[in-house]
């Protein structure tokens, strides 16, 4: 055993000493927030160019509202102040700025038919948004405010930017309050009361009411969807990459050892299994490292945000277990693949099922967020291999899970981990001395059932 604490400190004196892993704690944070550090920066860096749609409308009812409605949104709606911070007296205050624009005004122009058929008026609108003098058009069926179920009864949206929806979007709002309008103008029925009794009642999303330690009720408390859905999001994450940086490089580490002959030095003093796992132990100390300093950062941000609810304190305790015992599962793995190849080239065919089976949990876990208490979630989140980041992330979203899950999780992880050290430990014996040829993957579940 202290030949295997001796290994263990060394990989990770060697592992935390190195630029690379200042560099792999610098850019982490890089990696998860810079998305949105990004959006942020280039929130209002998008094209603000002037979208000029044409509208066909036949009927000469419905134009003007949709006009009126883009010029209350292009003066209302895209404009905001452009504040500055100015030095007084010692003291930085914000100073109000003028009004700048942040996105794209609509702009709409009317073109009459005049009797000319429609697909006539549609090819020379289509010229002109292929010239770039339109950026879309919009035809109106005559059928639109009878509401006929025939092509005529349609609003069509033309344009060639498919990806750009934000005007096909928006114009659906004040269509429907004009045909509406029209509609029950037709039927001798009052607009206004038509909309009061079509008008859609708020719902809040709240969660349950409790009582404080003295017995008086507390009102439930508004329920914040995003932070519920990224703070499980996240830590799956962390706990992905903390696998990649803790299991991954013990692959490339055991196969430059065998190609430099280093492992036969090394066998000559301990035992391929007290080399194996002390291997292991350095790189979950490497993996717990990195954790501890992110999950408390992470955790005294949260808690300055005010979002302390959504990140309790034993889910880094958790976390911190799960991940132990992944990092072990898979770095024995890994460690497995480096002692049956003879180099780089042979590991990628026999590591992409391994890699297949971590990131599996990252297909199932908007179902897993959205219903934690379902059979799947269960079933998944009881699945060895997938255990440490599904069952995390169901103990992340309100209410948690019963406490017999996490443990049963914990048990069968462990004898997972258990089964796959010793079956790792035997193939790492065998093939850790084989030159010239990578074994085959029968070769291996032979190395490993019979030793």
């Amino acid at each position: 055993m202290r030949k295997t604490l001796v290994i263990a400190v060394r990989e990770y004196q060697a592992a935390v000493k190195t630029k690379a892993f200042l560099i792999s704690l610098i850019l982490m944070p890089v990696l998860f927030g810079g998305s949105i550090l990004i959006r942020m920066l280039m929130r209002d860096r998008v094209d603000t160019r002037d979208k000029r749609v044409a509208v066909v409308d036949p009927s000469g009812q419905v134009f003007e509202a949709i006009a009126a409605a883009a010029a209350q949104r292009n003066e209302a709606e895209i404009p905001e102040d452009a504040n500055r911070w100015q030095r007084d007296a010692g003291i930085y205050k914000v100073v109000e700025g003028a009004r700048k624009q942040v996105r794209p005004r609509y702009l709409f122009e009317e073109v009459k038919p005049d009797g000319r058929p429609i697909e006539e008026i549609g090819f020379e609108l289509s010229e002109r948004v292929r010239n770039k003098e339109l950026f879309a058009y919009v035809l109106i069926g005559r059928g639109v405010i009878e509401g006929a179920r025939s092509p005529e009864g349609i609003v069509a949206y033309h344009s060639n930017s498919p990806t750009y929806d934000e005007i096909e979007d928006w114009l659906a709002r004040p269509l429907a309050v004009r045909l509406r309008t029209l509609r029950a103008q037709q039927a001798g029925i009052d607009p206004a009361v038509v909309e009061s009794v079509t008008a859609p009642a708020a719902v809040a999303n709240l969660g349950l009411v409790s009582k404080d330690a003295e017995g008086r009720v507390k009102p439930a408390e508004a329920t914040n969807i995003l932070a519920n859905i990224f703070m499980p999001m996240g830590l799956m994450m962390l706990m992905f990459m903390m696998i990649m940086i803790g299991a991954q490089p013990l692959l490339q580490s055991v196969i430059e050892e065998k190609m430099q002959r280093i492992a036969e030095v090394l066998l000559g003093s301990v035992t391929p299994f007290e080399l194996m796992l002390g291997k292991l132990l350095g790189m979950v100390g490497v993996s717990l490292t990195m954790a501890t300093l992110y999950l408390c950062g992470g955790y005294y941000v949260v808690h300055r945000a005010g979002y302390g609810s959504f990140f309790p304190s034993e889910l880094m305790w958790w976390f911190v277990v799960f991940q132990s015992l992944a990092v072990l599962m898979y770095g024995a793995i890994f460690i497995a693949v480096g002692a049956a190849v003879t180099d780089l080239k042979e590991a990628q065919s026999l590591v992409t099922p391994v890699m297949l089976v971590v990131v599996a949990p990252m297909f199932v876990w908007m179902n897993i967020v959205r219903e934690p208490s379902s059979t799947l979630a269960i079933v998944a989140s009881l699945f060895p291999p997938a255990t440490p980041m599904l069952m995390l992330m169901r103990q992340a979203v309100p209410p948690g899970v019963p406490a017999w899950q996490p443990a049963l999780g914990i048990a069968l992880v462990v004898l997972t981990t258990l089964v796959c050290v010793l079956l790792a430990g035997r193939i790492f014996r065998v093939g850790i001395l084989m030159q010239g040829k990578g074994a085959k993957v029968g070769e291996m579940f032979r190395w490993a059932l019979r030793g």
